[in-house]
């Protein structure tokens, strides 16, 4: 009996080593979390608080390396502010439309098929007011299906976007929901059941930019592409006919892009004529982080996470964002010569170039107060307490244990009840990997990180974290909206392996 319990988990372990080796040929050799840090995934500064999490410790690019593209520098791209069809003191209504196009990347070079909303790629930026009642028409023009979700926004889970909201080809959805929400940059891009991923990819995915008076009063950069730039970062691989082929690219655990883009421009740069520049940071790939940084030994500004100002300005020298998460920042250039170039940089690599034309300083100075947000305190009465538990890989990834089930509801929640989460990602003996996790429809609060208090640059609202292997986060947040509502890792392709469950709200 001894001598067949021994042999039979000498064949596990060879079985699970198969496995292991599968999945590390499937990932091209990725080095999983190899020296990520944890913790605060922008910071590492001068004067933020000491006690954030393995500052010492970066995150490794992934195994698929970046390259330069072999184009000019082009001017960067600004998507279009789209212009409401209607609007009223209070209401406002727009028309987003899913559609096919072609797109020239290369400058003149051969038109590539992309997808894009209102547009051949990418989408327009929405501005919404707080307080105001936004109604949007979604109109699908692709062959397929898709959904409009509204990453960030509380809103109610009918109107959401999730994967059991779909836009049939051809046809229109309206939806309508009051903006209660601070000042924010959000965004929006699909969320359909089994093409995610390759609908991202294709290059559906927009801006949000949330007003309100607070907003409005503070000495910030706000001139639309003067001082104040989108800068959605991608990465991409295009083949010998200039084309995205998700399906030749796609992996179970990374797919990634050999090109780095922002706002659908490949070596782009920006003309600079402000001393201060302004930088609303999207990371839109399906599963790249990113480690960004200025040369010059330039310190950056953060003034803002994915879903409100920080309390006060933060100096850092490296921001960090995984998929789905949204930083500002400001660049002051005042020491820097007219003529010079500013880069902003993420593994040796240039993301974008800012060249100083001149230094006309738009403001004399820069807030030193952003919110007036309290500090954040958890009540004793009346919680919802829940666990989650990320785990796993490619095929294998799992949350506590389960794989999605679109019939299955995961937590049951009332709205407007408080609700503590614990989020845990499970650090196992080979199978580890980073874990963006995102919650749909609300912004919480984190109130510690391994047992720890967060960071100054971490105690705003976010709606995306990252978690490293064995990394443990607890967040504070209530459900203002009823309805069904996802939670999931937004690694996309993990997404759509199954890492995703379903909260109900009542």
């Amino acid at each position: 009996m001894g001598d067949i319990l021994k042999t039979k988990r000498v064949v596990l372990f060879i079985f699970l080593i198969v496995l292991v080796v599968l999945g590390l040929k499937q990932t091209n050799g990725v080095a999983l979390a190899a020296g990520m840090m944890s913790g605060d995934h922008s910071m590492m500064n001068d004067d933020d608080d000491s006690d954030s999490n393995s500052h010492s410790k970066m995150m490794k690019e992934h195994n698929v390396d970046l390259k330069d593209a072999d184009v000019p520098m082009q001017e960067l791209n600004l998507p279009k502010v789209l212009k409401p069809d209607k609007q009223t003191k209070h209401d406002v209504y727009y028309t987003v439309i899913a559609q096919k196009g072609k797109t020239d990347f290369h400058d003149g070079g051969k038109l590539t098929k992309t997808l894009g909303y209102n547009g051949s790629y990418l989408g327009p930026v929405l501005n919404l007011k707080r307080g105001q009642t936004v109604h949007i028409k979604e109109v699908n023009h692709l062959d397929e299906k898709t959904t409009f979700h509204w990453h960030g926004a509380i809103i109610s889970g009918k109107a959401d976007g999730g994967p059991h909201e779909p836009v049939k080809p051809g046809k229109t959805k309206k939806i309508s929901f009051k903006v209660r929400q601070p000042a924010a940059t959000l965004w929006f891009h699909p969320h359909p059941s089994g093409t995610t991923g390759k609908q991202v990819y294709k290059g559906l995915a927009g801006l949000i930019y949330i007003h309100d008076r607070k907003s409005k009063c503070l000495s910030l950069p706000d001139n639309y592409g003067v001082d104040d730039f989108p800068v959605v970062v991608q990465d991409r691989t295009f083949d010998k006919n200039n084309q995205l082929n998700y399906k030749k690219d796609y992996n179970a655990d990374r797919t990634l892009g050999k090109n780095l883009m922002v706002n659908g421009t490949l070596n782009p740069y920006i003309n600079v004529t402000t001393r201060y520049v302004r930088l609303r940071l999207l990371n839109g790939s399906n599963t790249r982080n990113y480690n960004f940084y200025l040369n010059h030994h330039q310190k950056m500004i953060k003034i803002a996470g994915d879903g409100s100002f920080l309390a006060k300005p933060v100096k850092i020298k490296k921001l960090q964002l995984s998929p789905g998460e949204r930083a500002e920042v400001i660049v002051d250039t005042h020491k820097l010569n007219v003529g010079s170039n500013l880069q902003l940089k993420t593994g040796g690599m240039k993301a974008l170039t800012m060249k100083l034309n001149q230094q006309r300083d738009n403001l004399t100075s820069l807030p030193d107060k952003l919110s007036d947000r309290k500090a954040l305190k958890v009540p004793k009465k009346n919680v919802n307490h829940e666990k989650l538990v990320l785990s796993g890989m490619s095929n294998m990834v799992r949350i506590n244990g389960k794989k999605y089930n679109p019939d299955r509801i995961d937590i049951h929640a009332k709205r407007n009840q408080q609700q503590i989460w614990t989020i845990e990602n499970k650090k196992e003996m080979m199978m580890n990997m980073i874990h963006p996790f995102h919650l749909h429809g609300v912004q919480f609060r984190i109130i510690s990180i391994n047992g720890k208090k967060p960071s100054k640059s971490q105690r705003g609202f976010l709606d995306t974290i990252t978690l490293n292997p064995g990394d443990k986060y607890k967040i504070s947040f209530r459900f203002e909206e009823k309805g069904l509502y996802m939670y999931h890792c937004h690694n996309l392709e993990h997404e759509e392996n199954g890492m995703m469950g379903q909260v109900l709200v009542e």
